[in-house]
């Protein structure tokens, strides 16, 4: 049963209670994966791919042959929510776009910042129980926005070899360059190293496993990364006049995903409290991934008490969760004052399953308590930045002293010298 505790006697630590290194240290086991990848290509690839995942893949890339195979699979009803949902997620995606700017105040200067997408992304796609077509959309379409030309897929396979049909449809709808049936640490190492097969990218993205974790954690610097994600989370801040059953629904909507999910109930109505608790009991009897979401549950869930609503968004702010729903009569008065979440969900009407799939904002966000300091995957994952700037001499030369002297100070008299020659009077050369 989910614990109740009283916010205000609990100590930081008892708090949060969370670590995405909390299992066992896997860093050995990734190594000897990314060092075999590197040095063997795919022949690595293919006999990680049968120990981890049990299957004999015969061909690494999914073929045109096996798209529309699973486009043609799959009800015009599902092909049109997919469709509709990426449409959501492109309107909300678009609004991210920087544009490029140019400073001409001064005479003879021009100063200025421009945005050029990542050439080649590699998205990591969990198979968990299937190929997760909503982390396809969600991580594919940010990058086809921002003008990525390379966009590298990779899931684990199916014990029968193949990609689920709905994850190869959500591809297609998102814009997928290419799709490879290799998943975990392998995934990883063959995108960040490159193989026969797999193209190297710039940058990985997407959740995963311990596994997938680390081995995005030890290849960071030689491609980018977007984020190391943990466990799933929710926090449902409700007030008393919350219904029970639709916060012990959404408890229950994270803690389905894995043994080591959190889901949390911040509520100032012990009434709430305890009906909720009870709730929870009843529906977990019901769901077919029970043993999974009871050990969420039980082992790493709880609901805080506190004194007021006010108390409340003080812990959600100490918790910083991946996803927080504001379940009262005023969302949009409690929002200014949520400083650390993921994704946040207003009102009693938006669950955080709509959030999941449907409504456009990403999907892929920060986890265990990072909220406090990073963001969203969103198109600026998929972009540089690069400034550039433009003197003429009759600019230069009247900061030229303040430059070389500035430089002197830091004793670096190169540096000084470099700006110094160029402030020189320019000789007449006569033939």
């Amino acid at each position: 049963m989910i614990p109740i505790l009283e916010f205000e006697k609990l100590s930081p630590e008892a708090i949060l209670n969370r670590d995405i290194q909390s299992e066992a240290d896997v860093g050995a086991a990734v190594d000897e994966v990314l060092a075999a990848v590197r040095r063997e290509g795919d022949a690595a690839v293919l006999a990680y791919t049968k120990r981890f995942d049990g299957v004999d893949v015969a061909e690494l890339q999914v073929s045109a042959a096996e798209m529309e195979q699973a486009w043609a699979s799959l009800d015009a009803s599902f092909l049109e929510t997919l469709a509709q949902a990426a449409d959501n997620i492109r309107r909300f995606h678009e609004k991210q776009r920087h544009q490029d700017f140019v400073l001409t105040d001064r005479p003879g200067i021009v100063m200025g910042q421009r945005y050029t997408p990542i050439e080649k992304v590699g998205v990591c796609v969990p198979r968990s129980p299937v190929a997760f077509p909503s982390t396809v959309l969600m991580n594919v379409i940010p990058a086809k926005l921002a003008g990525v030309s390379g966009i590298v897929l990779v899931t684990p396979p199916e014990k029968d070899g193949t990609v689920s049909a709905a994850a190869l449809a959500a591809a297609k709808i998102a814009g997928a360059t290419r799709i490879f049936k290799v998943g975990g640490a392998q995934a990883v190492a063959a995108l960040a190293y490159g193989t026969e097969s797999i193209p190297r990218v710039d940058k990985i993205v997407g959740p995963g496993g311990i596994f997938v974790a680390t081995a995005k954690r030890k290849v960071f610097g030689r491609v980018a990364i977007d984020m190391i994600a943990g466990p799933s989370e929710i926090l449902v801040l409700a007030d008393g006049k919350s219904n029970p059953r639709w916060v012990a629904a959404d408890l229950l909507s994270q803690a389905e995903h894995d043994v080591r999910a959190s889901a949390v109930l911040v509520t100032e109505s012990r009434a709430l409290a305890q009906a909720v608790q009870a709730e929870l009991e009843g529906q977990l009897a019901a769901l077919p991934r029970q043993d999974i979401a009871r050990r969420a549950i039980e082992e790493n869930s709880k609901i805080l008490l506190t004194n007021s609503l006010e108390k409340a968004v003080e812990a959600v702010n100490a918790i910083a969760p991946e996803h927080l729903e504001l379940c009262v009569d005023e969302p949009f008065a409690l929002l200014p004052r949520v400083k650390n979440a993921g994704s946040i969900f207003l009102g009693r009407y938006a669950p955080e399953a709509l959030g999941d799939y449907f409504a456009g904002p990403n999907h892929t966000l920060p986890t265990a308590g990072t909220a406090r300091f990073s963001s969203p995957l969103s198109v600026d994952d998929f972009v540089k930045k690069s400034s550039f700037l433009y003197y003429d001499q009759a600019a230069l030369s009247p900061v030229a002293e303040r430059i070389a002297d500035f430089a002197r100070r830091e004793g670096l008299d190169a540096h000084a010298r470099s700006v110094l020659v160029r402030a020189e009077k320019q000789q007449e050369v006569t033939p």
